[in-house]
């Protein structure tokens, strides 16, 4: 294939080009509550051509190799024509000549795993909330992305990479007559096809969830002292925090670029975060981006201090800062955006017991459900929750939705718990969808927390 994408790129004649071919392998399983509904195997492919030309950038995707001399006619267009209506020529960040192949080492091939083994496993996950009386329904889905990605540049760069996410998850849903409750459940991540099993304890214990929420009541509103969990404080990271350190989602905007400028102190001295898809076995595992860089740890935060972001070629040039290899693409359909990988709250030094002493009245708040940023204030339902009395775990309580503004729930965060967990189930919608972009923390304290509810 290197060789077949070199021939390719000699036509090209551009300040630089790349090009990005990649098979996709999908697999998906479906149950709606007793019923198998979707079982689904397929295979495409396509190529992602990209141009820079006199100061334009441009891409086309296509299907055919026997269209590549079109698409390279496109290419070269587009690229004159966005050249002449710019007002700053695009430039890329200089990177070294990569020759590599990187296979991830799996625990055990999803290939090898034939689809009626998917479908009763699926099934069996699914079949465990129906057992007891209270749950009406639920979905779970089996989904298996495979991704053979090979790049090649005019800079002689050559890389092959592999991809492979196994996920299952769902809904729960319970209800009394009187009101219904959904709680998510899942598993996955970038290691094989071993980490889908032995999760039956995890469909058990949020199935308890679904049934206790029935009981439990729901939180009056005001302003508390809480602790959140890795799941909601790592999604409050993602979401509040992290979109922002993507540089092209500031590069244009005066106002947050000005507010995210490298050397802010933004957040309490104990809040430190970091993106580092180089954790192996994690959900947001990768070795190169889709620009062909190698992705490395970047530090977002430092004891509270903006000290770095996450940057494409293009924008690494633009802010003249380090490249980090973090322009992803979801597929063979486009070219690559700037994209998290694995963003998460760097551990502190207290224990979960230490952080409920130090709380003792407030809430405890469990699991992101839904949620939306807008500018620098946010808003995040919480699935469930408990009051917390004099240090102790009390009532359930749900029906939580938690607003605030970024920099004032950073400065807020009091006490950064030493647990941290990352997500096995991950999930990005920016302009394209990542199904690998991979969130966390440990337990947050945060002082002063507006909770909307009764």
């Amino acid at each position: 294939m290197f060789e077949r994408l070199k021939l390719i790129l000699s036509k090209v004649d551009a300040d630089y080009a790349d090009i990005r071919y990649e098979k996709k392998e999908e697999t998906r399983v479906v149950f709606n509550r007793d019923e198998l509904t979707q079982v689904d195997s397929n295979t495409t492919d396509g190529f992602v051509l990209r141009f820079l030309k006199n100061g334009g950038l441009s891409s086309v995707a296509f299907t055919k190799e026997d269209d590549s001399d079109e698409a390279i006619r496109k290419c070269e267009r587009n690229a004159q024509i966005i050249s002449k209506n710019i007002d700053r020529p695009v430039e890329f960040a200089e990177i070294g000549i990569i020759k590599d192949t990187f296979l991830p080492e799996l625990k055990e091939d999803p290939k090898k795993v034939s689809i009626q083994e998917k479908i009763e496993i699926t099934r069996n996950y699914n079949r465990i909330p129906l057992k007891y009386d209270g749950i009406v329904t639920t979905t779970t889905e089996y989904r298996e992305v495979i991704r053979e990605k090979f790049f090649v540049s005019t800079e002689a760069s050559e890389i092959k990479e592999n991809l492979v996410t196994t996920r299952i998850g769902g809904v729960i849903t319970s209800s009394d007559n009187n009101i219904l409750q959904q709680v998510r459940v899942g598993g996955g991540g970038s290691s094989g096809f071993a980490v889908i099993r032995g999760l039956e304890e995890e469909f058990e214990k949020r199935t308890k969830v679904s049934l206790d929420l029935l009981k439990a009541k729901p939180v009056s509103g005001g302003t508390y002292n809480a602790i959140l969990n890795p799941d909601l404080a790592g999604v409050f990271t993602h979401e509040a925090f992290g979109h922002f350190s993507e540089a092209d989602l500031i590069e244009d905007n005066p106002t947050m670029k000005e507010k995210m400028k490298i050397g802010e102190k933004l957040g309490n001295e104990v809040v430190n975060i970091i993106d580092n898809p180089t954790i192996p076995d994690q959900l947001g595992f990768y070795e190169y981006d889709d620009e062909g860089v190698k992705v490395h740890p970047t530090q977002l935060m430092k004891n509270g201090i903006l000290v770095g972001r996450l940057h494409s070629r293009r924008t690494a040039a633009a802010f003249e800062e380090p490249v980090t290899g973090h322009c992803v693409a979801e597929d063979y359909r486009y070219a690559p955006i700037i994209r998290m990988g694995t963003i998460f709250i760097q551990p502190g030094s207290q224990s979960f017991d230490d952080l409920l002493l130090k709380l003792k009245d407030g809430l405890y708040l469990l699991d992101a459900m839904g949620g939306q940023t807008s500018g620098e204030n946010f808003t995040f339902g919480a699935q469930y929750g408990y009051e917390i009395k004099n240090g102790k775990i009390g009532e359930m309580i749900r029906d939580i939705n938690i607003s605030g503004n970024l920099y004032r729930t950073l400065q807020s965060i009091v006490g950064v718990g030493d647990d941290l967990e990352l997500s096995k189930v991950g999930g990005c919608g920016k302009g394209q969808l990542n199904i690998r972009s991979c969130l966390g923390a440990p337990h947050i304290l945060v002082n002063g927390i507006v909770i909307g509810g009764s």
